[in-house]
């Protein structure tokens, strides 16, 4: 018996309702459960073919264990190699290397010196930076965010290079970047399952929290698929197995705005009944579909095509 485990924390609509749509496919030797875990022995087998993961980008723990378990095989959705080495910076810098319009876009040191460290372990840092070189490039009004992380925190909207001191000066340790904003017409969040499934949602950030998928615009059937084809181009390329794109069009074109989510919102009283339908039965398609595919003591995970095409250089 092959096993699918869900390994979440406080969500409480999502994952058991994908255990159950699983559960109730009846697919002979696939059964599926909540992870769990109860000692994580070096190499040792997690006992799962599959296990889909929630939390572990809040729980250093989780994130050891789930590497663990890949040793052994497990196909671990998303690959956890991937997502501790990935950043939101680093999206934006793929995506125009793959041809995928993103905001211009600027990394920042932390304002505060990182725990053990001095003035003089900035050696090769200049100071002060090109703040008016930057502020040119960017432009106002614009966002200042983290740089990885998500959920909407420590997010600023700024309109001045005033108003950008003022924000910088409360970030701390925080690694920031100053991004473009899309003054966008059209607003989209997109699932993307398995790099080949994708669910195009309308999608209004300026809504409040509960009100953000009560949107519907106006687009052609060209520029949908448009929008379908950057979130393939994306997914694929990054390797993630489950992850959402927000894409804003500004004057017919889609910015990338924030595409490194991959635990993205599932909770069906945020998304809605139609989008948590899709996202439970592709997600249940998906993960029977990696447990019938998975070989025990073999690399199960999914590898993007930028890693994948470093390897064969």
């Amino acid at each position: 018996m092959k096993k699918i485990g869900i390994l979440f924390g406080q969500e409480r609509t999502f994952p058991p309702a994908l255990i159950e749509r699983i559960n109730s496919k009846n697919v002979d030797g696939i059964t599926a459960e909540a992870v769990s875990i109860d000692k994580v022995v070096q190499a040792q087998s997690a006992g799962y073919a599959v296990i889909i993961d929630r939390i572990s980008q809040d729980v250093p723990f989780y994130r050891a264990f789930l590497k663990n378990a890949a040793i052994s095989g497990t196909a671990v959705i998303n690959n956890p190699f991937w997502w501790s080495a990935d950043e939101k910076f680093f999206n934006n810098a793929l995506a125009e290397n793959i041809g995928v319009p993103v905001p211009k876009t600027v990394l920042l040191p932390s304002k505060d010196h990182p725990d053990d460290t001095t003035a003089e372990s900035f050696s090769n840092l200049s100071f002060p930076l090109d703040w008016e070189g930057i502020f040119q490039y960017v432009g106002f009004p614009a966002f200042m965010k983290p740089y990885a992380g998500g959920g909407w925190k420590n997010v600023y909207k700024l309109d001045s290079a005033d108003d950008f001191f003022r924000a910088y000066n409360e970030t701390g340790q925080l690694v920031m970047m100053l991004q473009e904003a899309i003054d966008f017409e059209s607003y989209f969040r997109c699932y993307c399952i398995g790099g080949k499934y994708v669910r195009v949602m309308h999608y209004e950030p300026r809504n409040p929290f509960h009100l953000r998928y009560v949107a519907d615009f106006n687009i052609s059937q060209e520029m949908h698929q448009l929008l379908e084809e950057y979130v393939l181009r994306i997914n694929q390329a990054l390797g993630y197995d489950f992850n959402t794109v927000e894409l804003a069009i500004r004057d017919g074109v889609p910015y990338a705005i924030d595409f490194c989510n991959p635990a993205p919102d599932a909770d069906y009283h945020s998304v809605g009944q139609e989008n948590f339908d899709w996202v439970v039965e592709t997600a249940a398609n998906y993960a029977i579909e990696r447990a019938q595919a998975q070989e025990d003591g073999k690399d199960n995970l999914t590898w993007g095509s930028f890693v994948k095409q470093a390897v064969q250089q």
